[in-house]
């Protein structure tokens, strides 16, 4: 039997779409080398999803007003947030090995 992921409900589909929106934007094929640069030079982990929005680093890549990703995650309740960090973590996955090679201390646990 494979595993199926239980299917949770998003309570607060607009932020929920709004934030979604914006960590596509960040692993764009165009943006995420300069999204792993912002990383690298703040040295935040690329699995720290809940710094980088405190540092503002996805706005500032997406020359967003600061604080905007992160107002809308904090909007979203402790379900969603977890469904988000969920979906970002598998963006991180889906990064190009080639950039992973080259930024792998922002992949490395410790």
């Amino acid at each position: 039997m494979a595993f199926e992921q239980a299917t949770i409900k998003v309570e607060k589909t607009q932020e929920f779409g709004e934030l979604k929106a914006v960590v596509e934007k960040l692993f764009e094929a165009g943006r995420v080398a300069d999204y792993l640069k912002k990383l690298n030079s703040r040295k935040i982990r690329i699995r720290d999803f809940e710094r980088v929005l405190v540092m503002g680093v996805t706005d500032d890549v997406l020359g967003a007003k600061a604080g905007t990703a992160g107002a809308l995650y904090r909007a979203l309740t402790v379900s969603d947030q977890a469904q988000m960090r969920e979906f970002y973590l598998s963006k991180v996955e889906e990064v190009d090995p080639a950039l992973r090679t080259k930024f792998s201390k922002l992949y490395q646990y410790y």
